[in-house]
């Protein structure tokens, strides 16, 4: 076999060899940037200390708690219609044309709403939005209309080995009171310490004021020129400066609310998983040292291959 490999690799149809050649080329690529990523993951997680709600300072935290809803309407998985802080599925249809089938893509989607990270010192609003999450349960099951008639079988939290129906329903979950470990961008809303910028802040509502110039003119313009002149403009200026000192003196007045979103800085994601940190980084690594060993393994038979074939 190893033999009529090297006679293949010196001899064979050029198109099939460098189609070969250009799969492993790719997959070395893929690879190399995949054992980056998961290392790259699992030293951030490593190098953040884990901090407290009430006294985590502003900016790129970890966090460990517990997962709760909000108050108001809860947040319900689509296809099994349990109750969950954040939810994934996938509904996909299987079809055959010809002598091929496989399964197609036809709903899918994400949860976006708000839940609670609570911990012994306090809450924390959590915005799932363009995390990575790690869910704690996932169910895949059959049925044969788009929609499920009927959630996952009680207690699986697997998947269903015996196949029946031409749809296959994909959910994972995060329930409340699961534990979760979480690591992004903290920031505090309100409260004695808040962060005030009041130039900011007025220009924006100058520019807000600006959009609507009707309302401008009817407020401001004294003379009814339909014009706001230097003088009246200053009016405007001084009125949007007590509005903005107003909305300060509320915020800062208000009890604060804690935030936990994605960063912009693609150099840190923003994670929320339902399995312990010590878990997730031990996975991490694996991923890391299997994507590594794919990179030498892929790379060195390429270079194998096209050595052979430039010889012979």
């Amino acid at each position: 076999m190893f033999s009529d490999l090297i006679l293949w690799a010196q001899s064979g149809p050029a198109d099939d060899f460098w189609i070969a050649v250009t799969i492993l080329i790719v997959s070395c690529i893929t690879g190399f940037i995949g054992a980056f990523y998961f290392f790259s993951r699992k030293r951030m997680m490593e190098n953040t200390p884990t901090s407290r709600i009430r006294s985590a300072a502003q900016g790129f935290v970890e966090l460990e708690g517990t997962g709760l809803l909000l108050e108001g309407p809860p947040i319900i998985a689509p296809l099994s219609g349990m109750t969950c802080v954040w939810y994934r599925y996938e509904v996909e249809e299987y079809r055959r044309s010809g002598k091929n089938s496989s399964w197609h893509t036809i709903e899918k989607g994400v949860s976006d709403g708000l839940f609670l990270l609570q911990d012994d010192t306090g809450q924390c609003i959590v915005d799932p939005e363009g995390a990575v999450v790690t869910p704690a349960e996932a169910n895949v099951w059959y049925g044969g209309s788009k929609r499920p008639t009927s959630g996952p079988r009680a207690g699986g939290g697997g998947i269903f080995l015996l196949r029946r129906g031409r749809y296959r329903y994909t959910e994972k979950r995060i329930h409340p009171r699961n534990s979760i470990y979480a690591i992004g961008l903290f920031k505090t809303v309100g409260g004695a310490g808040s962060e005030i910028d009041t130039e900011a802040d007025l220009r924006e509502l100058l520019k807000e004021w600006k959009k609507n110039s009707d309302l401008l003119l009817e407020s401001f313009d004294r003379n009814r020129d339909g014009q706001i002149s230097m003088e009246e403009w200053q009016a405007v200026r001084e009125a949007a400066l007590k509005q903005v000192m107003r909305n300060h003196a509320e915020t800062l007045s208000s009890p604060p609310v804690h935030t936990l979103s994605r960063t912009m800085d693609k150099r840190r994601s923003f994670i929320i998983s339902a399995i312990p940190q010590h878990v997730l980084i031990k996975r991490f690594r694996n991923y890391a040292v299997g994507l590594i060993g794919l990179f030498f393994l892929a790379g060195s038979m390429a270079s194998w291959l096209i050595g052979l074939r430039l010889r012979g």
